[in-house]
C-alpha cells in the first residue's frame, strides 16, 4: 500500500502520535467498515453513563447574523437561516458537552433528531457535530491533524468501499468522516502534560498496515465477482 494513499500517514501533532487513544479509534473506525452493511447501525449503548448531563450554556454558540454556512473540509456545505441555526443549537445540548461522545452514540444514544432520521439527515447531523466541536479543539490549532485525520479515514473508507464494490453505506460514511476525525482531535492530547503514554506506535502501525493488506488478500481470495486479468487490475488498486 503506496502512502500517497494515506494509510501510513499517522504523525497527527507536532511531537508525533504518542497516545494510543488515536489508533484505538482508528482501528474501531476501520472495524466499523469491516461489518458494515446497508441495515441501520446498531451501537451499544451499554457504555453511556446513566446520569444527567450537567446544564450548558449555549449563548455563545447561538448567532446573530441572517445567514450561517457551515463548509466542511471534504467540500460539502450547510447553509441555515439565523432561526433554524438557533433551533439547532437550542435542541442539541450533546453537542456542547465538557466530554462529549463520540459521533455514533451522539447520535444514537436518544438525542431529539427527528430532523436528521433518514441517512442524509444523518450525514448533516455528524457535520454539524463537527462543526461545533471544532469550535472548542480549535480550527486553526489543530487544522493540519484535521486533515491528516479525515485523509487516514477517506482512504480507509474508500479502501473498505472498493472491497465491497461500492454501495451507499460508503457515501454516506465518507460525509460522516469530518465528525469522526474531529472526536479524534478532541481526544488528541492538547500538550505534553496529555500524553499518558510516550512509546513509540511505529510497530502498532505496521502491523495494522499489515493487517489491511492481509484483508485485501482474504477478501479477494473468495470475490468471485471478478476474475482474470480483471482481478489482477482490480487487486492493484489497492496496492
Amino acid at each position: 500500500m503506496s502512502s500517497q494513499q494515506g494509510l501510513i500517514t499517522f504523525t497527527l501533532n507536532k511531537n508525533g502520535l504518542k497516545n494510543g487513544k488515536q489508533i484505538i479509534f482508528i482501528l474501531t473506525f476501520s472495524l466499523g467498515l469491516l461489518s458494515c452493511n446497508n441495515q441501520s447501525k446498531k451501537v451499544d449503548l451499554t457504555t453511556v453513563a446513566d446520569t444527567q448531563p450537567k446544564q450548558v450554556d449555549k449563548s455563545k454558540y447561538y448567532t446573530q447574523v441572517d445567514t450561517v454556512l457551515i463548509a466542511t473540509e471534504i467540500g460539502d456545505t450547510l447553509k441555515y437561516a439565523k432561526a433554524n441555526f438557533n433551533s439547532i443549537v437550542e435542541k442539541h445540548s450533546e453537542f456542547f458537552e465538557e466530554f462529549p461522545d463520540n459521533p455514533d452514540l451522539a447520535y444514537f444514544n436518544g438525542n431529539n433528531k427527528e430532523e436528521f432520521a433518514s441517512e442524509a439527515g444523518q450525514d448533516i447531523y455528524y457535520i454539524l457535530y463537527a462543526y461545533f466541536l471544532k469550535q472548542r479543539n480549535g480550527i486553526k490549532e489543530f487544522a493540519e491533524q484535521r486533515q491528516k485525520l479525515i485523509k487516514i479515514y477517506s482512504n480507509i473508507n474508500s479502501l473498505f468501499g472498493h472491497l465491497k464494490y461500492g454501495g451507499t453505506y460508503f457515501g454516506h460514511q465518507s460525509k460522516r468522516i469530518v465528525g469522526y476525525a474531529e472526536y479524534s482531535v478532541f481526544i488528541l492530547p492538547k500538550d505534553k502534560k496529555g500524553y499518558t503514554k510516550t512509546y513509540e506506535i511505529i510497530p502498532q502501525k505496521k502491523l495494522y498496515i499489515k493487517s489491511l493488506r492481509q484483508l485485501i488478500d482474504d477478501e479477494s481470495t473468495i470475490d468471485n465477482n471478478t476474475i482474470g486479468q480483471d482481478k489482477i487490475l482490480r487487486i492493484k488498486k489497492t496496492q
